[in-house]
């Protein structure tokens, strides 16, 4: 099914770029085999990457995972000149004049081509910064006072793999130690990749240091990497992971529960695994203050059912690249930031690295610093 939708999706393009502008030879040979060599470098890509020695593979995964975001540009640049060129056609029907020819197409694939590229330039630019510092105030009812000001570090969707290797590994590692916090969480998709290929990039996290500890659940990226081993890795390195967990940590002499679920489409993808909200809660004092670690922003709610005070998530990028955000809309129901649902504050973070293409546009990855407040008490 995926090959047949890329199969698609490229033909569209060949059709609109190429074929309907009629471009002269020997311009048109050559755009023709390179659409196809490009396309068959995306799933070229993808086995090599699991297979290949990564700094093998690298040339490949960047010109592959560039031109995935590229063409989505394109295609959606597309779009709209579809209604350019019906308007110009109904013009011209009108006036019974012919309604299309190549002097048109070929205006409509250069502009199409120079601001695809031109977006594409800046996303990937975009991508390639470092990703931000966001400091970001959650105000929780019932929070405790000595509790107000504990900070929070979330990182999440690192992807770390075909582009994205141990350098930016290690600065993510020194900004989070130089916000000095209580706990890091990191909420999911680490890496895209068996740990035998991978262990060396993803080594720099035994590096992160927070006073209650480091934090670890599971995203689905986890399951198509081979979950078993990264957990045990992880756990090597110093980090624990919450599976259907929780734990206690105390603070200024106040207590703070951290609970953490496996990702939502963990089911059925390796034994045992999936997510359990309940018991992970079972038990608890329901007047302590309990935050939730869920890779999927979906977990809300059953989060706010269980009276749960703050989730944090990831998974959705943010859309990472526009507009991707509102096709994310239809899987998830919230795509980036903080809100509130039935009582639960869910912040999700647009992500810390990038899946596939080098790019980001509209939508910068972040380190998230969160800080925990003392909820105002209405006045009587």
């Amino acid at each position: 099914m995926v090959l047949s939708i890329a199969f698609g999706i490229h033909y569209y393009v060949w059709l609109r770029l190429v074929a309907d502008p009629m471009w002269g030879a020997p311009w048109g040979s050559i755009a023709t085999w390179a659409l196809v060599a490009l396309g068959l470098s995306i799933p070229t890509a993808f086995v090599a990457g699991r297979r290949v020695p990564r700094a093998l593979a690298l040339p490949l995964s960047v010109l592959a995972f560039g031109w995935m975001g590229l063409i989505f540009l394109v295609v959606m640049l597309l779009l709209p000149a579809e209604l350019v060129r019906a308007g110009v056609a109904l013009a011209r029907a009108s006036e019974q004049v012919q309604a299309s020819g190549p002097s048109f197409d070929r205006v409509i694939a250069a502009v199409v081509c120079l601001l695809g590229v031109g977006a594409g330039a800046v996303a990937v630019s975009q991508a390639l910064r470092p990703p931000r510092v966001r400091t970001l105030t959650v105000r929780l009812e019932g929070l405790p006072e000595a509790l107000r000001g504990f900070t929070i570090v979330q990182l999440t969707d690192i992807h770390a793999g075909s582009t994205i290797g141990r350098a930016f590994l290690e600065d993510v590692v020194r900004r989070t130690n130089d916000l000095d916090p209580d706990v890091v969480a990191i909420t999911g998709d680490l890496a895209d990749g068996p740990v035998s290929s991978l262990r060396g990039e993803v080594e720099p996290l035994r590096g992160l240091r927070a006073r209650h500890g480091v934090f670890f659940v599971t995203g689905n990226h986890e399951y198509y990497s081979g979950v078993v081993p990264w957990l045990a890795f992880l756990t090597r390195l110093g980090i624990r992971v919450l599976r259907n967990e929780r734990v206690s940590v105390e603070h200024l002499g106040a207590k703070l529960d951290i609970a953490g679920v496996d990702d939502w489409m963990a089911t059925g993808m390796s034994p045992g695994h999936g997510p359990d909200l309940r018991r992970a809660l079972a038990g608890r004092d329901v007047h302590r203050t309990l935050v939730l670690l869920a890779h999927e922003p979906k977990q809300i709610f059953e989060a706010a059912e269980l009276g749960v005070s703050l989730q944090l998530s990831g998974h959705t990028h943010g859309g990472q690249i526009f507009p991707f955000n509102y096709f994310v809309r239809l899987q998830q129901p919230y795509i980036r930031g903080l809100h509130e649902h039935g009582g639960t504050q869910l912040y999700v973070s647009p992500g810390t690295g990038y899946w596939g293409p080098p790019m980001r546009l509209g939508v910068p990855g972040e380190i998230t610093r969160i800080v925990l407040e003392v909820a105002a008490t209405p006045a009587a």
